[in-house]
């Protein structure tokens, strides 16, 4: 099934970045892909967008350690998004965190769908683009 649309991936972690490039293109996803490196420069590209009234990635995927701005600060700024600009946004929180109080706190958000551990697969993928 060819899907398209588009992506957004917030993470610094290039080999995470590059893998998930990779399995996109082999479960045949043709849509375009946005990476920003860390939280702030996601907060910057996704307001612009909203301001020039242009339509959001339909998902984004989001790490929680990086750089800069993390994904718990990301969280606090996407929030003032205008809601009417998020419809039909999808947004799963993708770490390596194992820890409990993490997975406890994404499900504090009501942006957040899920919270999948890394390593993601194509099988996760698929599930997550469908």
């Amino acid at each position: 099934m060819e899907k398209k649309g588009s992506i957004c991936i917030i993470d610094d972690d290039r080999i995470f970045v590059f893998g998930t490039r990779k399995i996109m293109k082999k479960i045949g996803f043709k849509g375009d892909l946005i990476v920003y490196n860390n939280g702030q420069d996601a907060v910057e590209g996704l307001t612009e967008m909203s301001q020039e009234n242009k339509k959001l990635p339909s998902l984004i995927l989001l790490d929680l350690n990086m750089p800069i701005m993390n994904g718990w600060e990301f969280l606090e700024e996407y929030k003032k998004i205008p809601l009417g600009q998020k419809n039909g946004v999808t947004l799963y929180i993708m770490s390596s965190s194992v820890d409990p109080i993490d997975c406890e706190r994404a499900k504090s958000y009501t942006e957040v769908k899920n919270y999948i551990l890394k390593p993601v697969t194509p099988q996760d993928l698929d599930k997550i683009i469908r």
